[in-house]
């Protein structure tokens, strides 16, 4: 009977102690950080104007991805509807960016300060990871599309010395014996067939003229951020002409006959060609990067958002829609499609040039503003303590956070170096798309937590608590926390919003099972849409306030969007995410400057 009672007791402080100890995790992975509205503090300097910001979210969205995204989705899934899939992207672009520019008018920082502030810690880990692993991608990305446009300028000559001096990679499937000029273009110019899916991760060779563009803009941004600045507005502004020139001159060819078959992929290809377009309107969250170093940011970031999107949706949808008219999407070569088509429809030779520089400066503004943004977004980290702090370390003259610069230099240019371009783009999206989720969900958090009366700051308004007198329901939701609730339900959302992805993807919609699925998870998206504006929004005064944010559109394009890429896209996101939650609970956990308050 003792051993009984002792075991019991045993048993309940087991129990007690686990409990305990998992409300304390709880809490750590949930403390949010604190930052007074207004609060501008930082030991970056602040030199950029509105005019500066927007050009640099221009260069982050207007690079690469007008030249060589275009042809790819075109060709391969979307067809002339590419037009709409360009569309549909840069509206989800547009919501989420718009959600940043809200956060931007709260506080200075990056998505990950936002996050840390709307949702916790360990979301403001996951978004800050995967931000850089965007930016190391991004800037992987568009140094080997600058090798691939600068070897075409020079008729392959750059591809051809590579591999007769510098060889192939010793796991390259390339027969050196039948290597001639003419395979060349073969061999190295990315093969689109099975774009979303079976695509080699290693590049055919070492890529040194990507890694000396990274070197390069490393320096430019490492010596001070106007400098870069300046250096970026002379480059995007020439890309700016030469998109006005190729939509003016290429649609004097248009033939509206090419449109008869405007959807040859049906909504399918739509879709998955907006998961793909969704690569050319990444880094408008450089905005908010720049926010740090903005004169003003909680005018300039929502400014230069509209006008940063505004220009880049246009240009997008105007060159894509005149690429459409000029030639039959099946007709559309594999590479440099542009100058391809307009030699093809009897354009003079000299127009390759013009593209080719044009495209040349666009991308190298693309490279220096993912540089840039990158080792800010590990300063932000190492600042609070959940990356190793000395990447936290800005130097005393240019102001610049110069250690985390060198570092990721470094890895950019391994990567850079030696990974397929079309691999880089495919997990470029993912983890971009999922760090947008999770901004526009802390969004909706945000705006239903209490928050100090403007009349009376030591008394809470009723942000958080429901305003509809619902029997029964109204008097459990006053027993919780307020902004509990829709926690809960933001997450019931955004499963179901999955749902929905999933069935479009795999076409299940078009089933009976399928289509009663869809029937109920919109059913819950609805209801659950409806619960959330039952509450009150908290009566914080901003400068700028997102439209309609209980409807959750942003949430539900995002969400959508990542639904349509490869598995092999989500088995690499579990593998970075697995690297950086290791970091995290071994180090940033009891490191984090909120452990020690």
């Amino acid at each position: 009977a003792l051993d009984s009672k002792f075991a019991r007791r045993y048993h309940f402080l087991i129990r007690r102690l686990m409990t305990v100890s998992g409300a304390l995790l709880g809490n750590r992975l949930t403390r949010r950080k604190r930052i007074p509205k207004g609060d501008l503090t930082t030991n970056l300097r602040r030199c950029l104007n509105t005019f500066d910001v927007t050009m640099i979210g221009l260069s982050h969205m207007v690079g690469p991805g007008i030249f060589v995204t275009t042809g790819e989705v075109m060709r391969n899934l979307a067809g002339p509807s590419t037009t709409l899939s360009y569309v549909f992207a840069g509206l989800g672009a547009l919501l989420s960016a718009l959600c940043y520019a809200e956060f931007g008018a709260r506080y200075a920082g990056c998505a990950y300060t936002y996050a840390y502030v709307g949702c916790g810690e360990i979301s403001a880990f996951i978004i800050g990871w995967n931000i850089i692993l965007e930016y190391v991608l991004a800037a992987a990305a568009y140094a080997r599309t600058f090798t691939g446009y600068l070897d075409e300028l020079f008729h392959f000559a750059v591809r051809e010395w590579t591999l007769q001096h510098a060889r192939p990679w010793p796991f390259s499937t390339i027969d050196l014996p039948n290597y001639s000029s003419n395979t060349t273009l073969e061999i190295c110019v990315n093969e689109t067939a099975n774009m979303l899916g079976d695509r080699p991760l290693i590049s055919t060779y070492p890529d040194f003229i990507a890694v000396a563009m990274i070197i390069f803009n490393a320096i430019i941004v490492g010596v001070g951020s106007k400098i870069m600045s300046n250096f970026n507005t002379v480059f995007q502004l020439g890309n700016l002409l030469v998109i006005v020139f190729v939509v003016g001159y290429g649609i004097t060819f248009a033939d509206f006959s090419n449109w008869n078959n405007f959807f040859p992929c049906g909504v399918n290809g739509v879709l998955a060609g907006a998961s793909k377009c969704f690569f050319a309107y990444v880094g408008f969250d450089g905005l908010a990067t720049a926010g740090e170093e903005a004169k003003n940011p909680s005018k300039m970031i929502p400014r230069a958002t509209y006008y940063s999107m505004a220009v880049a949706i246009g240009s997008y949808v105007l060159m894509s829609g005149t690429l459409s008219l000029m030639m039959p999407y099946y007709r559309l070569p594999p590479a440099s499609v542009y100058t391809e088509v307009f030699i093809q429809l009897g354009a003079p030779e000299w127009i390759s040039l013009v593209i080719s520089i044009g495209a040349l400066m666009g991308i190298l503004t693309s490279i220096t503003n993912a540089q840039y943004s990158l080792p800010r977004a590990v300063y932000a980290m190492a600042e609070d303590g959940l990356i190793f702090g000395w990447w936290a370390r800005v130097h005393p003259w240019t102001k610049t956070p110069l250690n985390a610069t060198i570092t990721f230099t470094i890895l950019v240019s391994v990567i850079g170096m030696t990974f397929d371009l079309d691999a880089l783009i495919d997990f470029l999206s993912i983890g971009t798309l999922l760090a947008y989720t999770m901004v526009s969900a802390a969004l909706i958090l945000l705006r239903y937590r209490p928050h100090p009366m403007k009349s009376n700051p030591e008394v809470m308004d009723q942000g958080g608590t429901i305003r509809l007198n619902i029997p029964i329901l109204s008097e459990r939701l006053a027993l919780t926390k307020p902004g509990h609730s829709i926690m809960c339900t933001v997450i019931v959302m955004a499963l179901a919003f999955t749902g929905i992805g999933v069935l479009i993807s795999t076409s299940l919609f078009k089933t009976l099972g399928g289509i009663i699925l869809m029937i109920l998870l919109i059913l819950i998206f609805i209801v659950s849409i409806l619960f959330i504006d039952a509450h009150h929004q908290n009566s914080m005064d901003l400068d700028y306030k997102v439209f309609l944010v209980p409807y959750a559109l942003s949430l539900l394009f995002n969400i959508l969007m990542m639904t349509q890429l490869t598995l092999l896209s989500w088995i690499r996101l579990i593998i970075w995410m697995t690297i950086g939650l290791s970091i995290y609970f071994l180090y940033g956990m009891s490191h984090s400057k909120e452990e020690s308050r």
